[in-house]
């Protein structure tokens, strides 16, 4: 048996109606309120559109979201990632061990406003006193660019 529905029985219309209309009228949620909520300290910064699920885009390059990943609105409610489709949205964002993304926050006003890290910006110009600075590999020069050594033949 339900319990529920035995005990709504015995409330009367004008009660049930009461009750209905405290529930429509209860304060918006934290989010709405422009409360911050924790994220963790790894979680990372970036622009999330989604183009045809599980691709996306994180900041305009391609990325793929983990199998059982999860998207929470400013609510902290699960979003689908379908009914994202097209959109650019400011989110925080952590990935699994794989690489792939694995939980996203998209972020109210007051969250965007935190620094974090993931959205610093790219440069494709270098400066007169960059120049001067030692070149460094950084694991990922490409093979026909690397320097060729004498093998003293």
């Amino acid at each position: 048996m339900n319990r529920c529905l035995t005990a709504l029985k015995g409330l009367s219309l004008g009660l049930m109606s009461l009750l209905l209309m405290l529930v429509t009228l209860a304060p918006e949620p934290l989010a709405a309120q422009g409360l911050v909520r924790q994220f963790p300290a790894t979680a990372k910064r970036g622009t999330l559109e989604v183009t045809q699920p599980p691709n996306i885009l994180i900041n305009g390059q391609p990325e793929r979201l983990s199998p059982g990943a999860r998207i929470k609105n400013p609510s902290n409610m699960i979003v689908l990632s379908g009914s994202l489709v097209g959109q650019a949205l400011l989110v925080n964002y952590l990935r699994d061990l794989q690489g792939q993304v694995h939980e996203v926050w998209l972020l109210n006003p007051a969250e965007a406003k935190e620094k974090r890290a993931g959205m610093e910006p790219v440069t494709n110009f270098v400066f007169g006193s960059d120049a001067d600075k030692p070149k460094s590999d950084d694991g990922k020069t490409p093979f026909n660019q690397l320097p060729k050594f004498n093998q003293g033949q």
